[in-house]
């Protein structure tokens, strides 16, 4: 089904003009960190292959490949949920859209609460990973062997707590959303839409 397009009318109010702005700006910070986070895929990849390369030709490891790697995989996770979340993308069974398709308001209640339990759940990991941020800096925190090679973990850590932010952030959209659909009614596909910002 297409998508409604954000582009208000040119005699369009002000209040508007703004949500419009404001949903590009949103989709550009969501697209943009999961394609942040499909540029680390491919560095991961180097990293490793890098690693086997080593491995065969000197008989030893690069240094800092295991830390890392546990660290960019992660990292690559959260930046990338954000938007797994608002194209409908996550995994999870079906049968409660099936069972209320004849009743789309009820549906939206449903989907409404997924979302929020969600929301929740990323906003405490989101707050317990700040405690975890802080501690970093304070104590400056680093991977590797000192002497050999060492990287600060708060970058790391800053990057995944963005992205889990912007992933409650998502869920708290898709809330109003799937509450918008249960009050004034409408269809799956159109909450998808205001989901993903597509509809003004």
């Amino acid at each position: 089904m297409a998508s409604v397009s954000t582009r208000p009318a040119p005699g369009a109010p002000g209040p508007a003009r703004l949500s419009a702005r404001l949903q590009q700006i949103w989709s550009v910070l969501v697209d943009g960190l999961a394609a942040l986070g499909t540029v680390l895929i491919g560095v991961l990849m180097l990293i490793i292959c890098a690693d086997v390369v080593a491995r065969n030709i000197v008989g030893a490891s690069l240094p800092l490949v295991s830390e890392l790697g546990a660290l960019t995989v992660v990292m690559i996770v959260y930046l990338q949920l954000a938007t797994t979340i608002r194209h409908d993308r996550l995994s999870r069974t079906e049968f409660q859209r099936i069972a209320l398709a004849r009743w789309p308001r009820v549906a939206a209640l449903v989907e409404a609460l997924f979302a929020l339990v969600g929301g929740i759940a990323l906003a405490y990991v989101a707050w317990a990973t700040l405690g975890i941020l802080q501690r970093d800096v304070g104590a400056g925190q680093f991977i590797g062997v000192t002497g050999v090679a060492t990287l600060p973990t708060w970058p790391f850590r800053l990057l995944i707590l963005v992205g889990m932010v912007v992933a409650a952030l998502q869920f708290a959209i898709q809330v109003l959303a799937a509450l918008a659909i249960a009050t004034r009614g409408g269809s799956d596909a159109t909450m998808r839409d205001e989901n993903r910002g597509d509809a003004a």
